[in-house]
């Protein structure tokens, strides 16, 4: 066997080192891996031709750069062309359009997803988290452990963004499951079995927002549906499956990001007496926390697939025409280029700015609502309880694009 030069040496570590962010260790905590990647370059290249941007300068232009398109329908045609019979693969969605198609849509909808409409649902956060609490409380009372998770992490969202959205009371129990099968779908395309699951919960989804968008057209409210259903049909404006395949993308990331941060966040505390100590003293505010939060443990840890139409370079790496390029959202935003110390957790230091929410084009709509919504609850939960610990070890979801818990077992005080 020919003995590899240096660069080729490097290329083979960080081909085994990638490999293993999706083994059960990597998916635990994949941040050992990814100071080792660090230590590749700010950019790598693997064997199947796919370039992976570590760095938080090479993440950052990825996301930014127009020359790093997202898999849109035309180019899932060529490389998947079975895509229309997946609904979960949310094609037509802002998540998977290029301009001018995307910047049509982000305008609509950017339009109805006001900064005015996300603060007026401040109460309705704190009267909601406060009615979990007191169910926690009760739950603790009895003696019983809490899954956090369970009666907090996953309710307060779903609520939330049904709220916004405009889905009556008496429907929103149904959402989380049908919302957790279609993310698991998502995070692990390449499962037939939960490819498939995930295709019948957006199916299930796309009906059911079909109805209500009819509902609303009939008798518009104060919602964002109405709000949408208005801007729909038009020439110029969205389309019938542009409406539906986006009313299932926002349920589905207002519930997911979110869910993730206040677990993530919660752990954080529970692990870190001096973080906690600082939150309940005000020496760090819920915001300086919650910031801290999504750079720390990323609830999304790899944005949505790029590729590059045409040749280029990523941070001295060649980028093939045709090459997909993924951000690792994780890895840049434990940069020890960027952030100083990044393995520590500290919501007091001078370099914030991650990338957990995205950047560029595809900015998350929803990050106001996110960050939010973990400004209202962790002040709450401190102010609620004196003592919060660890009952067992948490569960934490098998998955690699986004992380989170699927238990967090925890005794009230």
């Amino acid at each position: 066997m020919p003995e590899l030069v240096p660069e080729q040496q490097l290329d083979v570590r960080a081909a085994e080192l990638f490999g293993r962010i999706f083994s059960a260790a990597g998916k635990n905590d994949p941040y050992p891996i990814y100071a080792a990647l660090h230590e590749c370059g700010e950019a790598i290249t693997l064997p199947d031709g796919m370039v992976a941007a570590v760095s938080f300068d090479a993440a950052n232009e990825v996301l930014r750069d127009p020359a790093y398109q997202v898999q849109d329908a035309a180019r899932l045609d060529e490389l998947w062309p079975q895509w229309g019979d997946h609904p979960s693969s949310l094609a037509h969605s802002l998540l998977t359009t290029n301009d001018p198609a995307h910047a049509r849509m982000r305008a609509l909808m950017a339009g109805t997803f006001t900064p005015r409409r996300v603060a007026g649902l401040t109460g309705t956060v704190g009267q909601v988290a406060d009615t979990l609490i007191g169910r926690m409380a009760e739950l603790a009372a009895a003696g019983q452990p809490v899954d956090f998770m369970a009666e907090f992490a996953y309710p307060l969202p779903v609520t939330v963004i049904c709220e916004l959205l405009g889905v009556p009371e008496s429907d929103r129990l149904e959402f989380r499951p049908v919302a957790r099968r279609l993310a698991r779908g998502i995070d692990f395309g390449d499962d037939p079995a939960l490819t498939t699951d995930a295709d019948e919960a957006a199916l299930w989804l796309r009906g059911y927002f079909a109805g209500l968008a009819a509902a609303r057209r009939a008798a518009p409210q104060e919602d964002l549906i109405s709000a949408l259903v208005e801007v729909t049909g038009e020439d110029g404006q969205l389309t019938e499956d542009e409406l539906l395949v986006n009313l299932t993308l926002l349920l589905f990331a207002g519930f997911e990001t979110t869910t993730n941060l206040l677990g993530n966040g919660l752990r954080i505390l529970l692990t870190k007496p001096d973080a906690e100590a600082s939150l309940r003293a005000g020496q760090v505010t819920a915001d300086a926390f919650v910031t801290e939060v999504l750079r720390f443990d990323s609830p999304v840890q790899a944005g949505t697939d790029r590729w590059r139409p045409a040749a280029g370079q990523l941070r001295g790496v060649q980028v093939p025409a045709g090459a997909q390029v993924i951000a690792l959202l994780g890895a840049a935003n434990r940069d020890p280029r960027r952030f100083a110390d990044p393995g520590v957790f500290n919501p007091a230091r001078p370099d914030p700015g991650a990338l957990s929410f995205g950047a560029g084009p595809h900015f998350c709509l929803g990050a106001a609502l996110a960050r939010m919504e973990g400004t209202v609850a962790f002040p709450r939960l401190l102010g609620a309880f004196g003592q919060i610990g660890t009952a067992a070890e948490p569960v934490r979801r098998s998955g690699v694009a986004l992380r989170g818990f699927d238990r967090l077992p925890v005794t009230l005080a």
